[in-house]
């Protein structure tokens, strides 16, 4: 077996730097197109304009528009329990606005026309519904830790993942209106509505 050389070796790390570069561009395009234009306006091309390469090297990563767009899923996925993790130790009602303020912004908004697409279209339904099941079960864990809440005193589990649902309906609502002033009165009342539940 040869030796590879220095030479070799120092092509191949720029080449697979190279690689990853463009499929971070890739998906970033993918997550930005879905937040602005959807699903149906979220093809392919328009994502490899968007990231400033051709079809044929999106298609060299991601031989189909599902594998594009379920791994722009799960890096929307995994943005978003980057986000969770590097929130700081604080009251409940920051880290209650901040666990809000997730479902608040363009991640939220492309993860949701996935949900949309994913709800007709078969090939994506499995791969979204496993992935969501993933994330949620993630952003539960962490939103536990960050609340401090003992999910041992019966009820407590039940109460994290009412504030969680709430916290959805609001990043819903905000797909229309930005209806700020009334998100953050309920942020002030679920922080209330915690601190009562979950104690110290």
């Amino acid at each position: 077996m040869g030796v590879v050389s220095a030479t070799a070796r120092s092509d191949r790390y720029p080449k697979q730097d190279r690689s990853r570069a463009t499929r971070q561009k890739l998906l970033e395009a993918a997550v930005a197109c879905l937040a602005e234009h959807g699903w149906t306006g979220s093809t392919v091309t328009v994502v490899a304009e968007r990231a400033g390469v051709s079809r044929g090297a999106a298609q060299h990563h991601f031989p189909t528009r599902e594998d594009l767009f379920t791994a722009a899923v799960e890096y929307v996925a995994e943005q978003r329990s980057s986000a969770l993790r590097e929130l700081p130790a604080q009251d409940r009602r920051s880290v209650v606005a901040a666990l809000v303020d997730l479902y608040t912004g363009p991640l939220f908004r492309a993860a949701l026309h996935l949900w949309v697409a994913a709800s007709h279209e078969e090939q994506l339904h499995a791969r979204v519904t496993e992935l969501e099941a993933r994330v949620g079960r993630e952003t539960h864990r962490i939103a536990v830790e960050l609340l401090r809440a003992d999910e041992s005193v019966p009820g407590v589990r039940e109460t994290v993942q009412g504030f969680l649902d709430m916290a959805r309906g609001l990043g819903l609502a905000n797909v229309l209106t930005d209806d700020r002033a009334r998100r953050e009165r309920v942020v002030e009342q679920w922080a209330g509505l915690l601190d009562g539940a979950l104690g110290d």
